[in-house]
């Protein structure tokens, strides 16, 4: 199988108050059509699709068109959407069971029972292909019960406790799926999380997960019984513990100035006979934008440059 990572997209943000839906729309588009060059089989979005809770209309638009266009006519047979911490749940969740028709499944939020986090997805014949543990962003009430009298690290250690367990209870229950199966079906699993350690640069947006604690969650607590771990959260495309097989993708679209100079990648999986190989793809720049730094002669010097070439950057 082939499978393609990525993660905040962040729909509808404006920067400084400029609209970006052009390039929203190109990033969907040139993404609709790496899908069909690369031959995607899956495709693994690991939250933050939207930047608001309550989306625009345009935004809503730009996402089902692309859904569309990947269910209806691309080669991808899967594509797998959690929520982060800007969606919100019941919004993504609300057409569920009739994106489910075109085999886009969406997990928004934690239920009651934690096996609907581990999704079988099946080959056009029916034989099951993928076990895919789709984790969204877990809200401190999803792990943690407030008690009297607890002190902030008590608050803190329980939290990062619930993210643990839960994690290793939704492994636990794809571990025994893939026995069932007979133990030669791949798994992946996504999450929308802070791992400690992360990389992240000056004004990216990502914010801290929790009020009142970083909740950084140490990455060797995380399960390493998957085949590959897909992350969403943090803007800066990189490795778990330098790790090839967990990965941030990082934004496609710099979020900020503070990631003008960044380069963009998305993450490509190729599965083979047990063996796991990640590839980047480069993702093309749909609107420069300009670090200036310096004393005023340099900044007014920098800017005559731009305009005298005719750079259309911000």
């Amino acid at each position: 199988m082939k499978i393609l990572h990525t993660s905040d997209w962040h729909l509808g943000r404006t920067l400084y108050g400029r609209s970006r839906y052009d390039e929203f729309d190109a990033l969907l588009t040139w993404l609709a059509d790496t899908i069909d060059r690369e031959q995607v089989d899956a495709l693994l979005v690991a939250g933050d699709l939207f930047d608001s809770t309550t989306p625009s209309h345009r935004a809503q638009t730009l996402y089902y068109q692309f859904l569309g266009r990947v269910a209806l006519s691309s080669t991808c047979r899967h594509v797998v959407v959690i929520a982060g911490n800007h969606d919100s749940p019941s919004f993504l969740n609300a057409p569920q069971a009739l994106l489910r028709a075109l085999h886009v499944h969406v997990v928004g939020a934690v239920s009651d029972d934690p096996a609907d986090e581990v999704l079988l997805l099946r080959r056009r014949d029916g034989t099951p292909e993928l076990l895919v543990c789709a984790v969204p962003y877990l809200r401190d009430r999803d792990v943690r019960v407030a008690e009297a009298g607890e002190s902030q690290a008590d608050k803190d250690q329980k939290l990062l406790d619930g993210l643990r367990n839960h994690y290793a209870t939704v492994a636990a229950i794809a571990e025994q799926r893939c026995r069932e199966l007979g133990g030669a079906i791949p798994c992946i699993a996504m999450g929308h999380l802070f791992t400690a350690g992360g990389e992240t640069v000056e004004g990216d947006g990502v914010r801290d997960l929790y009020v009142g604690s970083l909740a950084h969650l140490p990455a060797g607590t995380l399960p390493t019984s998957f085949d590959y771990l897909a992350l969403g959260h943090l803007h800066v495309p990189q490795k778990v513990r330098s790790s090839e097989v967990m990965r941030y993708s990082g934004s496609p679209l710099p979020m900020g100035f503070g990631e003008a100079r960044q380069a963009k990648s998305l993450c490509l999986v190729a599965l083979t006979d047990g063996r796991v190989a990640v590839s980047l793809i480069p993702v093309p720049v749909f609107q420069r934008l300009e670090y200036i730094q310096g004393d005023w002669q340099t900044i007014a010097t920098t800017i005559q440059a731009l305009r005298a070439n005719g750079s259309q950057a911000w």
